[in-house]
């Protein structure tokens, strides 16, 4: 196969949406009729039975909530899918933004009975900034929930979406008879046994043909056949570059934990979503169809495997073919690095590969070189746009509380910075550490995994900070500057890449600081 017909064969997209609506159990039913794995273990009431395949990590177990974003390949209809399972829990935001910058197009799962929730916004509102196509999948249509209208003008107002449903419900909840699919023209009548297994569809080319009666009974025909007259006058028909250019979202119903109305979702998804885009550097905008291999680290995850120390890093294919034991041109470290045993992923397996194409994840075996946003090449020296550490919103100073670990400590805390989870800053004045995170829950996922997997224990110390802002600043001999340094001593540290950053107790004294040294330029974003 040629290149471009390599690339032209992947789709690469994230699934987001609120916790709890569903989004581990939709990744599982799409492998599942991807043939990748045989019976699906759905997360139910946080006991879990089999254990969902995407989630690895023991604290995931515990609470039945996805804590690290996940990443899955499957092959369907000579399309090789690649899926990015992303955090739901807020807390895990930032994690999600960056995964956000590896996938070409996102499913938008919406709860149907608690429709539009405040993580939904704030995810959308990315995809949208960044023009990312998305199609949004309403799940859980088996329980009793919002009617489907409601629900259309609900994901139109609140997310600002122009929406067209390719699916439509026949009843919802306990009079729940199947689904419509306009996109194909056919009918899906409803069990509730098929759990497990792929159930059939009828055809049906013609809404007015009699047999639709003897299938769901008159009222529900009579019923469906005005609803689908309405949607064809209300909404606008599917538009393929309208839904490429972000401005048209198609909407399926469904039940993913029924296994009811996957198929037809993932069908319409293999026929519409996106190719590997080009994307943005800092020089120039580059296409997935060049010759030459680049990509960039958008995730690290350490302690893959307990057992070994092992870190992995993830790294989105941009633009062209990845071989393994070639050399490759790391652009912030300025040096040549090759990789022995690049792996794919398929749920909780690896499997070491000989060549990628843009579009693909590829986790490489990482002793410390890595950062997320870093850039590899075939020696041109660009870096990729759009990766960025944004200020945390808790802050705690982390002690050492056992000091014939402090080695231990030290190393952990280095690679769980690395990997993303936290900021680490490091006070100018005394060289404490503190610690500012995205949400509250992220202390437990440190505290946990320094105990199980470094065998340091730590302990918290509040520290009352409103943000942490990046400091840039023209002239660092200027007399205002060295002015606000000894003013300010007390509040300024330095993070993980020794840039300076002012730790401001209240939006008031950032307001005081700006007005009283204006040559100092404060920022939320670390890249600026």
């Amino acid at each position: 196969m040629s290149l471009v017909q390599e690339i032209n064969k992947r789709k690469t997209f994230g699934i987001i949406a609120h916790p709890d609506a569903g989004k581990t159990t939709l990744t599982e039913k799409l492998l599942l009729f991807g043939g990748a794995i045989q019976e699906a273990g759905a997360v139910k009431s946080n006991k879990i039975k089999k254990g969902a395949t995407s989630d690895f990590m023991e604290i995931e177990r515990q609470r039945g909530i996805s804590v690290a974003t996940s990443v899955l390949a499957f092959e369907y209809r000579g399309k090789k899918i690649n899926i990015l399972d992303t955090p739901g829990h807020k807390d895990f935001a930032e994690d999600t933004f960056r995964t956000l910058t590896a996938v070409d197009s996102a499913i938008v799962v919406i709860d149907v009975a608690k429709g539009v929730e405040e993580q939904t916004i704030k995810l959308v509102e990315v995809c949208r900034m960044r023009k990312i196509p998305m199609l949004v999948f309403i799940n859980k249509m088996d329980r009793e929930g919002k009617d489907a209208f409601d629900l259309m003008d609900e994901v139109e107002q609140k997310l600002g979406l122009q929406v067209t449903p390719l699916s439509w419900p026949i009843g919802i909840g306990a009079t729940f008879k199947g689904i419509y699919n306009i996109w194909e023209k056919n009918i899906n009548i409803f069990s509730g046994d098929n759990k497990q297994k792929i159930s059939e569809s009828t055809e049906i080319e013609d809404l007015a043909n009699p047999e639709l009666d003897d299938l769901i009974g008159s009222d529900y025909a009579t019923n469906l056949r005005n609803e689908i007259d309405l949607i064809n006058g209300v909404y606008p028909e599917f538009d393929m570059q309208e839904y490429m250019d972000g401005n048209l979202q198609p909407v399926f119903f469904g039940s993913a934990l029924n296994n009811f109305g996957v198929r037809e979702l993932l069908n319409a998804f293999v026929d519409i979503a996106p190719t590997p885009q080009a994307k943005e550097t800092d020089l120039r905008i580059v296409e997935p169809y060049e010759n030459k291999f680049s990509g960039f680290v958008f995730k690290i995850h350490a302690n893959m495997d307990p057992k070994h120390r092992d870190r992995l890093a993830f790294v989105k294919i941009v633009s062209g073919k990845f071989e393994r034991n070639k050399n490759y041109y790391h652009v912030r470290q300025d040096k040549n690095m090759k990789f022995a045993a690049p792996n794919a992923f398929f749920a909780d397996k690896k499997e070491v590969i000989d060549e990628s194409y843009a579009g693909d994840i590829v986790g490489f075996h990482d002793t410390g070189n890595f950062r997320i946003g870093d850039t590899l090449t075939e020696g041109e020296k660009f870096t990729f746009k759009g990766i960025p550490a944004f200020s945390p919103e808790h802050f705690r100073y982390i002690n050492n509380a056992d000091p014939m670990k402090s080695k231990q400590l030290e190393k952990g805390i280095d690679q769980l910075m690395d990997e993303g989870v936290a900021q680490l800053f490091i006070l100018e004045m005394n060289n404490r550490k503190v610690i500012g995170t995205v949400g509250a829950l992220q202390y437990e996922v440190i505290q946990y995994r320094l105990e199980h997997e470094y065998s340091a224990k730590a302990t918290y110390e509040p520290f009352s900070v409103h943000k942490a802002c990046w400091v840039e600043v023209e002239n660092e001999n200027s007399e205002e500057f060295l002015e606000f340094k000894r003013v300010k001593q007390r509040y300024l540290a330095r993070d993980k890449y020794n840039q300076l950053v002012f730790l401001a107790d209240s939006p008031f004294t950032i307001q005081m600081t700006q007005d009283k040294f204006p040559s100092v330029k404060l920022h939320f974003v670390s890249e600026f």
